[in-house]
C-alpha cells in the first residue's frame, strides 16, 4: 500500500497545486526511481498533452540499499539536488498541478520517512510513495498509445532500478483495457549489480541472474498461462525500461541517445539477444564508451539485459516495441484527465 504523508493540509497522495493564475493548466509528473530522477512538463492538447519541458538525472538513489536496507546521505543528497533542478523547472514553467511519485527504492528503505520529509523541507515537493500496483497501471496508461488493439493480450514489463514489473493485459479495443495479472519482482539493474558484486557480469553468473528471473516469474505463468496466448499467435509485447531503450539506441547506432528516434521502434528478440551478448563481451569502459550508455549506466545495463532474457525466453513472442514513456506519461494523463473534470482514462485493475 502507498503511503501518505500530509504536508501543510493537503495530501501528497494527490496531485499538487501550486496556483491557479493562468487560464491554462501546466502539468508536471515527478517519477522518482532507485536509480533515476526524471520530470515531464506539459500543457494540454485536445485529448493529450505536449511536452515543454522535461528533466532527468541518473541519481542512484537505491544506491546500497540492498545491503543496509537504508538510503544513503550521499544518495539522499545527490537525489535532493536533482529535485531542487525540478522545482526551479516547475517554478519556471508556472505548473499548476504536478503530481510527484517514488517508487521501487522508497518503498524498501528503513528510512523513507525522513528521506520525504527532507525533500519537502529543501524542495517544496511532496512525494508520494506509490504501490507497485499503482505503478503498474500508470506505465500502462502511459504506453497504451503503443498497443495494437487488434491483438488481444499484451505482456509489458519495465525493468527499473530496484525492481522489475511484469503486467498481462487484455485489450479489448484501442479505448479498453484491463490489466488481468500484475506482479513485482525485487530485482533491477541496480540490485543486480551490487547482488553480484559489480557491473561485469560473467557468462555463468548472468546465466544465473536470467535463471532466478524465470523462477520468480513462473508463478505469474502458471496462474495466468501467458505462453498459450503467445504460442497461439495472441499477445504481444511492450518493453518500457532503460534496458530496451538503451539496447534500441545501440541498435540504430545512435551517436547519442535520442527518444525520438527510439520510442515506438520494434525490434526482434535475435536482435536483442545479439546486442546484449555483445555488450556482455565488452569491457566496462568499452561498455561507457557508447553513446547510449556512458559512464553512469555501464555498471548496470548487463544486469537488465540478463533480465530481459529471461522475459523473452519465458514469453517467446518473436519481438517487443520499445516505449520510451510510461509512468510519467501515465501520471500527465490522470491530471489532464482530472483538470478537465473529465473521467479517468478506462484502464481497470482486474
Amino acid at each position: 500500500m502507498a503511503r501518505s504523508h500530509t504536508r501543510g493540509g493537503k495530501r501528497s497522495s494527490e496531485p499538487f497545486e501550486r496556483g491557479r493564475s493562468r487560464p491554462e493548466a501546466v502539468l508536471a509528473a515527478v517519477d522518482l526511481g532507485t536509480n533515476n530522477c526524471r520530470m515531464l512538463v506539459a500543457h494540454p492538447r485536445d485529448q493529450d498533452f505536449a511536452v515543454v519541458d522535461s528533466f532527468s538525472r541518473i541519481t542512484r538513489l537505491g544506491e546500497g540499499l540492498s545491503a543496509s536496507g537504508q538510503l544513503s546521505k550521499s544518495a539522499m543528497d545527490r537525489t535532493i539536488e536533482a529535485l531542487k533542478c525540478c522545482a526551479e523547472k516547475m517554478d519556471k514553467c508556472g505548473v499548476t498541478i504536478s503530481r510527484n511519485v517514488a517508487t521501487e527504492a522508497c518503498r524498501r528503505a528503513e528510512n523513507c520517512d525522513s528521506f520525504i520529509d527532507r525533500v519537502h523541507d529543501e524542495t517544496g515537493i511532496a512525494l508520494e510513495i506509490i504501490s507497485a500496483d499503482e505503478e503498474a497501471g500508470l506505465a500502462l496508461k502511459g504506453c497504451s498509445s503503443l498497443i495494437d488493439p487488434t491483438i488481444p493480450y499484451t505482456v509489458i514489463f519495465d525493468i527499473g532500478g530496484g525492481s522489475t514489473e511484469v503486467l498481462f493485459v487484455r485489450v479489448d479495443d484501442a479505448a479498453s483495457m484491463e490489466i488481468l495479472g500484475c506482479m513485482s519482482m525485487p530485482l533491477g539493474v541496480v540490485t543486480v549489480a551490487e547482488d553480484c558484486g559489480g557491473g561485469d557480469l560473467c557468462e555463468r553468473t548472468y546465466e544465473e541472474v536470467a535463471i532466478r528471473v524465470e523462477r520468480l516469474l513462473a508463478p505469474f505463468e502458471h496462474q495466468h498461462d501467458i505462453r498459450a496466448r503467445v504460442e497461439a499467435g495472441e499477445a504481444q509485447m511492450i518493453g518500457t525500461s532503460g534496458t530496451v531503450t538503451t539496447l534500441g539506441g545501440i541498435h540504430l547506432g545512435l551517436p547519442r541517445y535520442d527518444r525520438t528516434a527510439v520510442d515506438g521502434i520494434t525490434l526482434d528478440f535475435e536482435t536483442l539477444t545479439g546486442h546484449s551478448r555483445s555488450l556482455c563481451e565488452m569491457s566496462l569502459q568499452q561498455r561507457a564508451s557508447e553513446p547510449c550508455i556512458g559512464w553512469q549506466r555501464a555498471d548496470l545495463v548487463l544486469g537488465g539485459c540478463a533480465i530481459l532474457e529471461a522475459i523473452c525466453r519465458l514469453w517467446p513472442v518473436g519481438k517487443l516495441r520499445v516505449a520510451d514513456r510510461g509512468l510519467r506519461e501515465g501520471m500527465l494523463m490522470d491530471m489532464l484527465n482530472r483538470s478537465r473534470g473529465s473521467a479517468h482514462a478506462s484502464v481497470s485493475a482486474g
